[in-house]
């Protein structure tokens, strides 16, 4: 009877033990459950987080698709300002040439211009001096004309012992009056080879004043294009440091960009490496909860036991009673 009452002692000790066992290991699953169903919050959190993360990743990625193709769009503008400023510069350039060819047949001309005046002035010298010399020819055939007309008288009224010498004398006269003939018809002939060269330089003159407007003309409106594309470049140079200004900003804003996506990235790699330790941290739980529930089954399945033992028991006892 002692032995029985020892081992009921004993068992209901045991079930005492096994009763607490299985309280703890309840609270120990329910500690548990508790603790997964934080880590599972914490990684719904973190994966809340992740995914605006991968947002905002997707967002600024966008936002530098568009600042690079701005940026393309704004290099492209540059080079076509370049372009035109390069075009504008070799316009300038032709300009320039043409403006020195200009001012080189301006030079020239002025320079037949002075040969020309020089000339006129020289032919104008020269056929002033054949009229004198012509009006003195002609004087002075008027005054030989009028001693021959004097030496004829003189040899009609000479007497017949002269008539010998007054004949030399006529033919000398003869002579000498082809001679001055002859030195008038030159002189003529110069004075009209005069004027003719006079009439050309006059018709040349009047030729290179006209090329001297015309070349003026063109220096004038070479000019004026000149500061028409100097305006013009001006405008582009400004226009091209507009956009150097915009292309600065942008390649900021592309650095702050780049900070940013990497800030993000470094983020979303922390959050993944919070996620995978939430994740381990839950599995370890769950394992930890799956033998906590393999305990507490045991523990349940030795209480029956237990109780069952206790039973047996009392029943052998009120039989042997």
């Amino acid at each position: 009877m002692d032995a029985i009452k020892k081992k009921m002692q004993a068992m209901k000790l045991e079930k005492d033990n096994a009763l607490d066992r299985a309280l703890l290991c309840e609270q120990q699953a329910r500690d548990a459950n508790l603790r997964a169903e934080k880590a599972e919050e914490e990684a719904r959190q973190l994966q809340k987080k992740i995914q605006a993360i991968e947002n905002d990743l997707d967002q600024t990625q966008e936002s530098l698709m568009q600042v690079n193709a701005k940026l393309e769009e704004k290099e492209k503008a540059l080079q076509n300002a370049e372009s035109e400023v390069a075009a504008l510069n070799r316009r300038i350039q032709l300009l320039e040439e043409d403006l020195e060819r200009s001012e080189e047949r301006l030079a020239s001309a002025t320079a037949k211009l002075s040969e020309a005046s020089a000339a006129a002035d020289e032919s104008e010298r020269i056929r002033k001096a054949l009229e004198n010399r012509t009006n003195m020819e002609d004087d002075r055939v008027a005054i030989l004309e009028a001693q021959l007309a004097q030496a004829k008288l003189i040899a009609e009224e000479a007497d017949k012992k002269y008539e010998e010498v007054l004949e030399n004398r006529a033919l000398a006269d003869e002579e000498r009056m082809d001679a001055l003939e002859n030195q008038l018809k030159e002189a003529r002939f110069m004075a009209e080879e005069a004027d003719k060269k006079y009439d050309e330089v006059a018709r040349k003159l009047a030729m290179v004043e006209a090329d001297l407007e015309r070349a003026e003309e063109r220096a004038e409106a070479g000019e004026a294009k000149i500061v028409e594309l100097e305006e013009e470049l001006r405008v582009v140079g400004n226009n091209l440091k507009s956009l150097e200004v915009s292309e600065e900003k942008a390649n900021q804003r592309e650095e702050e960009y780049k900070n940013q996506i990497k800030t993000l990235t470094t983020r979303l790699k922390e959050a993944e490496a919070r996620a995978e330790f939430a994740e381990r941290s839950v599995q370890k739980l769950q394992k930890e909860v799956d033998r906590l529930e393999d305990e507490l089954v045991m523990e349940k399945e030795k209480y029956r036991e237990i109780g069952d033992d206790l039973d047996t028991a009392f029943v052998e006892l009120i039989l042997k009673e």
